[in-house]
């Protein structure tokens, strides 16, 4: 591990998206580092999600992303993602079913591997997720599922692990767990991760970069600095 900013890095550079007439975003450039959180903030509407969707190659956009490791320079590499939601709610799919749909190009329904199912119980367990293998989705709380998307998003490991707003709804013990179980992954896995949220306070205390966006970057920097800046406050008023 322990790479540093040159060997690994996600360049964004001038991402520009435009829906119907209106423009989403404006010349957006961000690098985001392994071993990184880099959170993401802003108002509802300042094209958060849209960013993320235009990463992970969702929506149409103008401007250059590129990844960068020491074993591939500007090749397309692992991401992993965990949504604001997902629409489960009338889904049959146990969680081994959902994770192994996800890491496997085989249909799952038929039979259960008894090496993909233990390989996925052992990833469980990192997560405190062991026990929820064979919950169905739609049974589980916001926390359970929350772990269990994030144990499905880092199977296997992923160059860049892409959140948007993970931890919405879920109680204050849930999120202090979460952000401290991404704080060990970065660490322990040199990820590269860009997070959306709006929890100030947590991320006060665990994000090395934070981007206030407002269709455009208007300020950047160590956390301390963008909710010190001017911006921030134009912004929130102050929070």
């Amino acid at each position: 591990m322990g790479l540093h900013c040159g060997f690994c890095c996600t360049k964004i550079k001038n991402i520009s998206v435009t829906l119907g007439k209106k423009e989403i975003l404006k010349d957006v450039s961000i690098h985001i580092h392994c071993g990184h959180l880099t959170v993401i903030i802003g108002k509802n509407g300042a094209g958060k999600s849209t960013l993320l969707k235009a990463i992970l190659g969702e929506v149409k956009h103008t401007g250059e992303i590129s990844f960068k490791n020491k074993d591939a320079d500007g090749q397309k590499i692992r991401i992993g993602y965990v949504p604001q939601k997902l629409n489960i709610e009338n889904s049959p799919m146990t969680v081994y079913d959902m994770i192994a749909s996800y890491t496997s190009m085989h249909p799952v329904f038929l039979y259960k591997n008894k090496k993909t199912y233990q390989e996925i119980k052992n990833h469980l367990k990192d997560f405190g997720a062991e026990e929820l293998i064979d919950s169905k989705v739609n049974r589980l709380s916001g926390g359970e599922m929350q772990r269990v998307l994030l144990a499905q998003a880092t199977m296997p490991y992923p160059d860049l692990l892409i959140l948007d707003e993970p931890v919405s709804g879920i109680d204050e013990n849930g999120k202090a767990q979460f952000y401290e179980k991404i704080n060990e992954l970065k660490t322990n896995h040199d990820l590269a991760v860009i997070l959306v949220s709006h929890d100030f306070e947590y991320v006060k205390k665990y994000a090395d970069d934070v981007i206030l966006l407002d269709g455009k970057v208007v300020e950047k920097g160590k956390p301390s600095e963008v909710f010190d800046s001017k911006a921030f406050h134009d912004a929130f008023g102050g929070v």
